[in-house]
């Protein structure tokens, strides 16, 4: 819990109906929402439609108070989850906001899966105020997300880029509506450097002894994310492979991949058969699967093992896995995108960190060169625009496996103790002011934008006159070519 923010009792708190994966799961919406609940819990008191595909508690109501209670080192906490399947539907909210009668409803996620809601809003806002904490992952700016945003009046974006998207979508429609940049923030002493009285006890050496199976690694790359399509696994493999082969034989068996992700799914592929016939009997044993749910404290063991962490999505909001990396002291490599560009602290023409504008709205052109010393990035070689009839437009960058090789040679040359500096550099960055990537300074930006916004909201008109006549299309409205 963030104590620079003042303690409210119980009854005086304002109440916010979150719509989300339900915080209880593993996912990383659930996991941000988590951290946000439980950090501003002394500030407001807390609603959750609980999501799931298909959920085992869905119709229960659950209190979650006490267990808040520990986490948050408060004694009033009010935390209330109502399981459904899906995110729910017009009726179960209706009954809902009826029951607890919400201040605000705050909804995470993509929007589309906020149909119903946005359908309402004229309903809900004449009484409350609609909070979006979104992301986006890539440009061209979706105009068809227009009628999502306008719906909202507080827009929380995950990314740089993202509040810049919200911003040039609703361009005309800017009046009455806060904008806000909220990224994701891990609990720093969760993920955090290992000390060496700590490297060296029993568990920790048992378990690196049995990930790698009694030998002892001079360089490990580390991936933890899901076996989906858009992440790319099979060019990190493939940048691997020829990282290994440029090396001499024996000194290349000192060195490992370890893919903390499902090796067979249906949204990805089958990493055993990509690695059988990438690596052969050659280096087969330097690519090391780990399938197991580990909790905090060994997710941060596998991190501070790592030399580096990399990851290439095409497609990334944010990129959580690599906040905990970088929290934890792990230099990263990865592509120039989405969320990704913000933890890599990439400097514009005034020395500035950089901010999306309508100009310049991404670097992923890799427009700006300098960045972060912890950072390795990869400039996307393909953007491609992509599409479904629900999001028509959207740019895949794809950057190039052989790209990808050079950083991890990059990474390889650079001195132990030095490469070490630069990850802790990333850490002192991601916990201070400007960045503030920690379950603390998410929470207080939080409560900063919700307050402003219960200052300043006016609830909506019973009705609205539309000139359907000045509708003239929605068209590019930045620079596709910077």
């Amino acid at each position: 819990m963030s104590k620079k923010f003042k303690y409210i009792p119980k009854d005086k708190r304002k109440k916010i109906l979150l719509i989300c994966d339900d915080i209880r799961v593993h996912s990383g919406v659930a996991t941000v929402a988590k951290e946000i609940v439980v950090h501003t819990s002394n500030h407001f008191n807390w609603s959750q439609i609980a999501g799931a595909i298909k959920h085992p508690e869905k119709g229960k109501v659950l209190d979650l108070s006490s267990e808040t209670n520990k986490m948050a080192g408060i004694d009033d906490t009010y935390v209330k989850l109502f399981p459904v399947d899906g995110y729910g539907n017009e009726q179960i909210l209706r009954d809902i906001i009826k029951v607890e009668k919400p201040d605000a409803i705050m909804l995470f996620t993509d929007p589309r899966y906020f149909d119903f809601v946005f359908r309402m809003e004229a309903e809900i806002r004449k009484t409350c105020p609609i909070i979006y904490l979104n992301i986006w992952d890539d440009l061209p700016a979706p105009m068809y997300n227009s009628a999502f945003y306008e719906a909202c009046d507080l827009l929380l974006g995950i990314s740089k880029q993202t509040v810049n998207i919200n911003k040039l979508v609703l361009k005309d429609k800017e009046k009455n509506r806060l904008f806000r940049y909220l990224p994701h923030g891990k609990n720093e002493n969760i993920y955090y450097p290992l000390t060496q009285e700590e490297k060296s006890t029993k568990e920790f050496k048992d378990f690196k002894k049995s990930l790698f199976k009694n030998k002892t690694p001079k360089f490990i790359s580390f991936f933890n994310s899901r076996n989906i399509r858009r992440k790319q696994i099979p060019d990190t493999l493939l940048a691997f492979r020829e990282f290994l082969y440029s090396l001499p034989k024996e000194e290349a068996k000192d060195c490992y991949l370890v893919l903390h992700t499902e090796a067979v799914t249906d949204h990805g592929t089958d990493l055993y058969k990509v690695r059988e016939f990438l690596f052969g009997e050659d280096f087969e044993d330097q690519i090391i699967f780990s399938h197991q749910k580990y909790d905090d404290k060994v997710l941060n063991w596998l991190y501070n093992i790592a030399d580096v962490q990399i990851l290439i999505t095409s497609n990334e909001g944010w990129g959580l896995t690599l906040t905990e990396a970088i929290l934890s002291g792990t230099p990263i490599i990865a592509n120039t995108t989405g969320g990704m560009q913000d933890q890599m602290r990439f400097v514009d023409n005034n020395g500035e960190w950089f901010t999306p504008d309508a100009n310049v709205p991404s670097n992923h052109r890799g427009t700006y060169k300098e960045h972060g010393e912890w950072a390795f990035p990869v400039y996307p070689a393909s953007r491609s625009i992509q599409g479904s009839p629900p999001t028509p437009y959207i740019f895949d960058d794809r950057c190039k496996w052989e790209d990808v090789t050079e950083r991890l040679k990059e990474v390889y040359s650079i001195d132990k103790d030095e490469l070490k500096a630069r990850g802790l550099k990333g850490r002192e960055w991601a916990i201070g002011n400007e960045a503030g990537f920690t379950s603390g300074h998410q929470a207080e930006r939080f409560v900063s934008a919700v307050n402003e916004l219960f200052d300043t909201w006016v609830p909506r008109e019973k009705y609205e006159i539309v000139n359907a006549n000045e509708y003239k299309g929605k068209f590019l409205n930045h620079k596709i070519i910077y």
